[in-house]
């Protein structure tokens, strides 16, 4: 494994300590899509502008084994998953790039696919799911397992291209998706003792994440599955809401995202997007459609939402809607299909191919581009950008790429 260092320096002063520990807290980002799985990091103080060649990197490592797996930071640590010989490995990092620990959880999945969940912290502890329904909590320490479940415990089974989700964290709950009669359940997050299992339908667990939603005091597991959206009752996963929109596509893949009482949920292979504005009516919650659109179709790179609007892969390029309407307020090839997320007012756009990454503005009035970066790999790079105190972390293939994009004083 091949690494370069830099040396970190930090201040004396009571004052410097305080104000570290602040930025840090602003600086994790504990699993998929980040601290409120909405796609958007907590980061501030970062370039507007990245120089020629795009910001500086910190370090790289090799040899995570191939997958899609994004990073996360949490605790001074970087950690990540991918298949190696055969099987799914999880692995640790120090913030210089040190492989600390890496343990082993499974079956990988074989093939170009490689691993997909990302690793999910919480206090102390990470889940991940391989590409056959096996959930584990690590002891993030030094990556001992403590609990771990099947999906065929469950009754479930995975779609032709195995499972894909990272789990949920809520409250003392780790929730994912088996798929079946009990599709979606939910564990105590220490003991991995079955809370609840939900109820109400039936469906295949397809390859998106759970997010939790809360809407006029009812909090609610909403998650993709291969006969549409569906929303849970957090507390007892009993069903609440359902849609069929996106029932029998291809793949439904990506992760729904939710803002101001309406969540969105777009689908490639044609499909498009469907928006549903929640209401509550005599305790009970319901999802009306409030607008459907071909205007953003993402197969799997994802979207965003910020100040009413929509940011997200449509086909080979990049897409802004408006929330409530639908309207389309642009549409921009920059650096072609691919992934992005948010920080500190801007777009962090990964294309799929070459390994390119752009800096880019977010605005309704339209797209402009204000840096990249190539990194290398090969093949497809589904794996999404992550932005944590002040650092850009790009997985390509088996590599692990960390640039500082800190905006110096």
């Amino acid at each position: 494994m091949r690494r370069r260092l830099l040396s970190v320096t930090s201040g004396t002063s009571c004052l410097l300590a305080v104000v570290l520990l602040a930025s840090q807290a602003a600086g994790q980002w504990p699993g998929w899509r980040g601290p409120n799985r909405d796609g958007k990091s907590l980061d501030t103080g970062l370039l507007k502008q990245w120089p020629e060649g795009g910001p500086k990197l910190l370090w790289k490592v090799e040899d995570i084994g191939v997958g899609f797996s994004s990073a996360t930071v949490c605790d001074g640590k970087v950690f990540i998953s991918g298949d190696q010989d055969g099987k799914l490995m999880l692995f640790a990092f120090d913030v210089d790039g040190k492989l600390l620990w890496k343990a082993e959880h499974g079956k990988g999945r074989g093939g170009p696919d490689g691993s997909r969940s990302s690793p999910v912290f919480d206090n102390g502890k990470l889940y991940l799911v391989n590409g056959h329904g096996l959930i584990g909590c690590f002891d993030a320490v030094n990556g001992k397992l403590l609990w771990s479940h099947a999906a065929k415990e469950f009754g479930g089974s995975p779609g032709g291209w195995g499972y894909a989700e990272s789990v949920l964290i809520y409250k003392n709950m780790a929730i994912y998706k088996p798929g079946g009669k009990n599709c979606i359940v939910a564990f105590d997050k220490q003991s991995g003792e079955v809370i609840w299992k939900s109820s109400g339908f039936e469906a295949g667990p397809e390859y998106s994440s759970c997010i939790l939603v809360e809407f006029e005091g009812q909090p609610m597991i909403v998650t993709g599955t291969n006969r549409g959206i569906v929303a849970v009752d957090a507390e007892t996963g009993k069903l609440l809401w359902s849609n069929d929109w996106s029932a029998g596509n291809v793949a439904n893949c990506p992760t729904p995202a939710y803002a101001d009482g309406y969540v969105f949920w777009s689908n490639g292979y044609g499909k498009g997007g469907i928006c549903l504005k929640l209401r509550k009516t005599d305790g009970k919650v319901s999802a009306e459609t409030a607008w459907t659109t071909k205007e953003l179709v993402c197969h799997h790179g994802g979207y965003i939402i910020h100040e009413g609007h929509i940011y997200g892969n449509h086909e080979g390029g990049w897409a802004c809607l408006d929330l409530k309407t639908g309207q389309r307020k642009w549409f921009q090839r920059a650096v072609g299909k691919g992934s992005l997320c948010f920080a500190d007012g801007m777009l962090y756009l990964y294309a799929e191919r070459n390994g390119v990454c752009a800096l880019a503005t977010c605005s309704p009035e339209g797209l402009e581009i204000k840096g990249q970066v190539t990194v290398k790999g090969n093949g497809p790079s589904w794996a999404h950008p992550v932005v944590a105190g002040g650092r850009l972390y790009l997985r390509y293939d088996t590599n692990l790429y960390c640039f500082d994009v800190k905006n110096a004083p």
